[in-house]
């Protein structure tokens, strides 16, 4: 089930530049199901699955943001830099853990209580520069000794619960739920084609490892799997964002206004009549946000025709994120029905 591979995904820690455990279990996952199974020189692992000539490339983003340690005080607080697009107040008063050389340590990220504030300071609100990583030591020889040092990276410290209805919460769906998608897929599909499922590093931090691999990889066309914001909960207007969780994946048509990804019309096609042939649910989405490593892949080589499958994911780039497993199913059924047949480039 979709549900229990994710819930190993989320609860796995794994910051951009340090995917090793995510990819430990995607590697465990796909090892029995795939001809080829290597990493390269960036990181991304790369599965594939031996076809004939025409090569279709499906790329899975395998980082979460985190932190990273920038400075040890001599009372054994630690300072940080954010890795990936955090909005600071989410940090304010969370656990964390830090993956030390000596393993896991579990801390506080603290700052200023609210008693203390003056009125200015709560207005402006709470800025990343503004806490700091407590892991209880006394000083900084006490930090050292717990195998943390500048660099260690951290993360949230959550596990996924379930909620009503069969939904799931918890960190780092952006994007698991995308390798947990190519993992399944890669297991279950049969196709004529040659399939390269690259699970990537470092995308919250610019696209890093898509860009690499497509480079190499030189697909013939290629697919993004991610999540999107949702219009369907308090706060936000489904005129501006018309997607819903539950009701189906999202083909990708443009992301960040055309900044980032302006879809191939023939690969949105091609999904698009596969949902309809095959009765999948399916949205249709023209967002103003962020992107995915479909924008990288895209621009590689001569231009490598793409677009992204995203599954409608709320309060995404936090830890408590939403998602509808029914979703993530439909998604891994329209890409292994899409890829069965081949897209008129």
């Amino acid at each position: 089930m979709v549900k229990e591979i994710l819930k190993k995904l989320s609860n796995a820690h794994g910051v951009s530049g340090s995917e090793n455990s995510v990819m430990g279990i995607a590697r465990r996952e796909v090892k029995n199901h795939v001809d080829e199974l290597h990493e390269d020189a960036m990181g991304n692992l790369v599965a594939v699955k031996k076809g004939n000539r025409f090569r279709i490339m499906i790329a899975a983003h395998a980082d979460e943001i985190g932190l990273m340690v920038k400075s040890i005080d001599e009372k054994g607080f630690l300072r940080f830099v954010t890795l990936g697009g955090w909005y600071p107040p989410t940090l304010y008063n969370q656990r964390v853990i830090l993956h030390g050389a000596k393993g896991a340590i579990p801390g506080v990220l603290g700052g200023k209580p609210p008693h203390k504030m003056d009125e200015e300071e709560r207005k402006k609100g709470v800025k990343a520069d503004d806490l700091f990583i407590d892991i209880g030591a006394k000083d900084r020889d006490g930090v050292v000794s717990l195998g943390v040092e500048i660099g260690t990276p951290g993360t949230m410290d959550r596990d996924v619960v379930e909620l009503a209805n069969g939904r799931l919460t918890g960190k780092a769906f952006d994007n698991r739920v995308g390798v947990a998608m190519l993992i399944a897929v890669l297991q279950q599909v049969k196709s004529p084609f040659t399939i390269y499922g690259v699970f990537t590093v470092q995308e919250e931090v610019g696209l890093k490892g898509a860009k690499t691999s497509a480079y190499t990889i030189d697909p013939d066309c290629a697919i993004a799997t991610d999540v999107t914001v949702p219009g369907d909960h308090p706060g936000i207007d489904t005129k501006d964002v018309p997607v819903e969780m539950g009701k189906g994946p999202v083909i990708t048509i443009v992301d960040a206004s055309g900044r980032g990804l302006i879809a191939s019309r023939a690969m949105v096609q091609w999904l698009k009549s596969t949902a309809e042939a095959c009765d999948i649910p399916v949205q249709m989405e023209v967002g103003a946000g962020g992107t995915t490593d479909a924008t990288a892949i895209h621009l590689e080589r001569g231009g490598i025709p793409s677009t992204t499958i995203s599954i409608a994911t709320r309060y995404i780039h936090s830890p408590v994120e939403v998602v509808d497993p029914d979703d993530i199913e439909a998604g891994i059924r329209l890409l292994v029905e899409a890829l069965k047949t081949k897209p008129k480039l």
